[in-house]
């Protein structure tokens, strides 16, 4: 039986989803994870097999295997967050009419991007380091992407993508792999739109052509057999864009399994180069200057945009719509309803990783007692 590990990278971002009073209170948590299989480098072994008796046959194997395992190398990334929040009264002039405010407003609400990048790279794109080359593809072991969001225990957001096994002659090939989408769930009701201070719930009544968009991004360093660094280098982008209208939920979720060989229904666009070894040079016991290549670092990017529009009879109604926000925007001063972000970093004893944990919320709820609750006291680095 193929074996499966599930490892979660080594953060979590918290924060609270909505601005709103009434999802003040309501924390949820976004997590990436890394499918890895010990199979991934059989199969690669037994399309190198298949090509090779494919090439005999045909008196031109040459060197196109060997070619087939060099290439680039790479992986470290700084941490990047981007909560993509749109500070929506800024946008708004003065001396435009209500009707063109509320317009110009609800435009704005129609859409949130938030990028979750890795602090620390993600060791061991491969099982075992190589004595061969640095694009060498033994001891291959990632299997796929996956993200999960969940609120008040339920989950909210799940994508899972895996290697797309019917596509492994690429990595012989090419030196590159591409990706499928084999489960899926959203939930529009616990979405980040509108993007607002204001009437953060999500209806079909008022917003129509909900989409939610997802990039994933593998970047690498690496260094060469010439001591050249290449640095934060981009090997692969995977897109895959997904509409929900309100016909595509079942109790309120958007839920979809992928069947065996049966058609995708969203594709995923993209490809990515597998992560190439790092050179390093070392001597046996009998003191011979030997040469090997890592295990491969990486790191992971996932940029999730969400966008919706505005229903006709949403718009028809803007004018008490206009008069409600007014009059909410009178009882709460517009500043103390910003976001903040507080970010702490520590060591997990128990799955011996960093974890770092950013919370989002408005200025208005963040304080100690908050911080001190959800544990984003900051520990001094462990040495």
């Amino acid at each position: 039986m193929d074996k499966i590990i599930l490892r979660a990278l080594i953060f979590s971002f918290l924060f609270v989803a909505g601005a709103s009073a009434q999802k003040k209170d309501k924390v949820s948590r976004y997590e990436t994870f890394v499918y890895t299989s010990e199979t991934i480098d059989k199969l690669i072994q037994n399309e190198y097999k298949n090509q090779q008796m494919i090439r005999f046959n045909f008196g031109a194997l040459g060197n196109a295997a060997l070619y087939a395992t060099k290439g680039i190398a790479g992986g470290y990334l700084t941490s990047v967050i981007d909560i993509g929040v749109n500070a929506v009264a800024g946008l708004i002039t003065q001396n435009a009419n209500n009707k063109v405010k509320w317009e110009a407003t609800v435009k704005a609400e129609n859409s949130y991007q938030e990028t979750l990048t890795t602090v620390e790279p993600i060791n061991n794109f491969y099982s075992i380091p190589s004595f061969d080359g640095p694009m060498d593809p033994a001891g291959m072991n990632f299997a796929g992407i996956g993200c999960l969001r969940t609120a008040e225990g339920d989950t909210t957001f799940y994508v899972s993508c895996r290697l797309d096994q019917a596509k492994i002659f690429r990595i012989i090939n090419h030196s590159k792999f591409e990706l499928s989408l084999d489960t899926l769930i959203i939930d529009p009701y616990n979405c980040d739109l509108p993007n607002s201070n204001f009437d953060t719930e999500f209806s079909f009544d008022r917003r129509n052509n909900f989409q939610i968009v997802i990039e994933m991004r593998l970047i690498s360093s690496w260094i060469n057999e010439l001591t050249q660094l290449q640095k934060d280098q981009e090997l692969g982008c995977f897109v895959v864009s997904v509409p929900v209208s309100k016909d595509d939920l079942q109790d309120g979720k958007l839920r979809y399994v992928r069947t065996a060989d049966a058609p995708a229904k969203y594709k995923i666009a993209g490809e990515s180069f597998i992560i190439p070894r790092s050179f390093m040079g070392y001597r046996d016991a009998q003191d011979n200057y030997k040469k090997s290549w890592g295990t491969g670092d990486y790191k992971i990017e996932i940029s999730l945009k969400q966008t919706c529009g505005v229903t006709e009879s949403y718009r028809k109604g803007w004018r008490a719509d206009w008069n409600q926000r007014q009059k909410a925007d009178s009882n709460e001063d517009f500043v103390q309803r910003s976001w903040n972000t507080v970010t702490s970093q520590r060591w997990d004893e128990i799955t011996k990783r960093w974890v770092i944990t950013t919370l989002k919320a408005p200025a208005a709820i963040i304080n100690s007692e908050l911080i001190k609750e959800l544990d984003l006291t900051s520990t001094p680095p462990k040495k």
